[in-house]
């Protein structure tokens, strides 16, 4: 009997110890299997955007940048940069920089959507609630844009006086913005070259015919020079080409860049050569001036001197919308009769 007691007693600690060994086992078991889940179903803790830009940024060194709205501290290497202007969008672009967000009309333009794989619209004005989303450490936008002490609680924001800087020093300006100087001068290195050597091939081919830059709107037409975009950077600047005499004296003289006329007076500013397309901010119908008989008149569209641009694409006059037109008013210029 004390021989029984004494065997069943020891069945029930082996018993017991079992059981306490199986617990411990699946409870191995079960972290191994948790751990085992988190890896295969579980990504690692990713980091949030905002990390993101401020790892990317490096060190977090900044740099002091003149711009119009004062002297700004913003990063000294920059990675995700809001552009809220839509004319410079090209500017970032041509130094190998992409920003983050930009304007619906830059994602329209043939000339840059291709290049903004990856941007994000702002739609038609930036907000503090589009830029925020997009997690920027610098955000750049013209001077007196509505709600920029609200961006600026967001990351530090540049203002920028548009038409103030010829587009190469513009660039030279972006260059020193997003440490990218040498490619900034590399930009305007090739571009000169290129226009070094069709500048003679199209003077030879205009000779001193005067051109024009025409776009009809509600009211009228207006006029453009050599610091608005539609290619009169090229034409006038660097292709050194002329403007009718009204022209030049109420656009270009002026520095305003730009004058509104009324049909009536278009045969006083309409050159031998011109280029046109419809004006992109309203919806009139472009017919009411190309096929009037005021229009029809004039000497460059009866020689077939006229030039189509693209309204979507030609009001910028960024570096990559200047590269783009570039070979095409040249052939053009070279063509005309």
């Amino acid at each position: 009997m004390l021989k029984s007691k004494k065997f069943l007693f020891t069945l029930v600690v082996l018993f017991m110890f079992a059981l306490l060994l199986a617990a411990c086992e699946g409870n191995a078991g079960n972290g191994a299997n948790d751990a085992g889940s988190a890896t295969a179903s579980e990504p690692a803790a990713t980091v949030a955007p905002a990390e993101t830009a401020d790892a990317a940024a490096g060190d977090g060194e900044t740099v002091t940048f003149k711009a119009a709205n004062g002297d700004i501290e913003v990063p000294r290497d920059p990675q995700r940069i809001v552009d809220g202007t839509a004319f410079y969008t090209g500017y970032f672009l041509a130094l190998g920089v992409t920003p983050v967000g930009v304007q619906q009309e830059v994602l329209a333009s043939p000339y840059l959507k291709d290049k903004l794989a990856g941007a994000q619209s702002l739609g038609e004005t930036p907000t503090p609630e589009n830029v925020l989303a997009l997690h920027p450490d610098l955000i750049v936008v013209f001077s007196g844009t509505e709600g920029i002490e609200e961006l600026q609680k967001i990351a530090p924001v540049v203002a920028i006086d548009y038409g103030t800087k010829a587009y190469k020093e513009q660039l030279l300006e972006f260059g020193q913005l997003t440490n990218k100087e040498a490619e900034a001068q590399a930009w305007i290195e090739q571009w000169e070259a290129q226009i070094n050597e069709l500048k003679p091939k199209v003077q030879e081919a205009v000779g001193d015919k005067t051109v024009s830059i025409l776009n009809p709107y509600e009211k009228g037409l207006y006029v453009f020079g050599h610091n608005y975009g539609r290619g009169g950077e090229i034409i006038y600047r660097e292709l050194g080409l002329n403007a009718p005499e009204e022209a030049q004296k109420e656009v270009i003289d002026s520095g305003t860049g730009w004058a509104s006329i009324s049909l009536e007076t278009l045969p006083q500013f309409a050159g031998d050569i011109i280029f046109t397309s419809p004006w992109s901010g309203d919806t009139a119908d472009p017919k009411l001036v190309y096929e009037n008989a005021v229009w029809l008149g004039l000497p460059a569209v009866k020689a077939g001197n006229v030039f189509q641009l693209d309204s979507k694409a030609d009001t910028f006059n960024d570096p990559i919308t200047m590269q783009s037109q570039l070979q095409y008013i040249a052939d053009s210029l070279i063509s005309s009769k």
